[in-house]
């Protein structure tokens, strides 16, 4: 076997593959790991055959679906998962093969009706179902702490003792543990009876994850978060540093359009000398009477250079092939000290 854990803050996923075939899935992959995972796959020979969610995940972003467009391979979850992008629905007790390894599926309803476990020889990936020296949450949406209760202590710690855990967060600095060590010292698992774990499991308060709405979206649907959005848009657009822009100005060289599309409230505020304002949000209804000319140079800018950047994209995607983005925005204009006009331009 072939194992690799990835560790991004508090979120762990995993690369695991067969050897001898030289096949791999990777484990609740996280965005921002997508080269780190085909590197470490290219680096130990292996190709990657399946994308495997554990559960649902509320406060990280699934990079499922992009790494299966990337690579056309599928995209597995259990078959309650609500996310239409699934290729292989799993259901308790089927597993998935990896060369000579096979991954068993543990039904593991709890922190969602979604959640499962994979044993793979050794080693239990437990999700967010069993995570060292806790359990996943019941309090988000499908979480049902009786359900959690019987998926742990009717299920999952039934299992062989000296079996690894590896969980899907830990948020002390933990890699792994085992079935033996949680049963002994996991707080949570100390309470046995049906009503006092739920009663326990109901009386938690934990605040709300960070991303939780951007993350259940993204997941269940398949849809882009603001930083994918971000890194698309930057990816196909060119840049202008501060510098350029301000030499630029000076010598009235370039024949440049300084596109401001905050709100006018902002832009009154004060804005860049000779800037005309396009809100990002009125572009596409206006952009054809305030931007006639498609071969003019264009530069956009914002406050913080985020919608400037998706603004650009969105320009340069209307046929305006000479938009760039300023690298930057109004706020770093104002601490680079240049010149700022408020009111409105002639």
């Amino acid at each position: 076997m072939i194992f690799e854990q990835i560790n991004t803050g508090s979120c762990l996923s995993y690369l695991v593959g067969c050897s001898e075939t030289c096949v791999a899935a990777v484990i609740d992959p996280e965005i921002n790991q997508i080269d780190r995972y085909l590197a470490l796959a290219a680096r130990a020979g292996l190709r990657i055959r399946y994308l495997i969610d554990t559960h649902t995940h509320a406060d990280h972003f699934s990079a499922t679906l992009q790494l299966s467009k990337q690579l056309e391979v599928p995209v597995v979850m259990h078959r309650l998962s609500p996310a239409p992008f699934v290729d292989i629905r799993l259901d308790d007790g089927e597993m998935v093969a990896l060369g000579r390894e096979r991954l068993q599926v543990i039904h593991t309803p709890g922190h969602t009706r979604d959640s499962m476990c994979l044993q793979l020889g050794d080693r239990v990936f437990t999700g967010d179902t069993l995570l060292i020296g806790a359990t996943g949450r019941t309090d988000l949406p499908s979480g049902d702490p009786d359900a959690l209760y019987d998926s742990l202590f009717h299920r999952l710690l039934r299992l062989d003792p000296a079996l690894k855990i590896f969980p899907a967060h830990d948020y002390k600095g933990n890699s792994q543990s085992s079935i033996a060590q949680e049963l002994a010292t996991n707080p949570r698992l100390q309470q046995r009876d049906r009503k006092t774990f739920v009663e326990m499991m109901r009386s938690l308060n934990l605040g709300m994850p960070k991303h939780i709405t951007e993350a259940l979206r993204t997941n269940m649907s398949g849809g882009k978060s603001v930083a994918q959005l971000l890194s698309e848009a930057a990816a196909n657009v060119p840049f202008m540093s501060l510098a350029e822009l301000k030499s630029r100005l000076d010598t009235l060289s370039g024949g440049l359009i300084v596109l401001d599309v905050r709100e006018r409230d902002a832009y009154e505020e004060g804005h860049i000398p000779g800037a005309v304002l396009l809100p990002r949000g009125q572009m596409e209804l206006r952009v054809n009477q305030d931007l006639p000319d498609p071969t003019r140079r264009i530069l956009s800018y914002c406050e913080l250079g985020r919608i400037s950047t998706l603004a650009t994209a969105t320009l340069r995607e209307m046929g305006y092939q000479r938009a760039v983005a300023l690298d930057g925005g109004m706020n770093a204009w104002r601490e680079a000290g240049y010149p700022i006009k408020p009111g409105r331009e002639p």
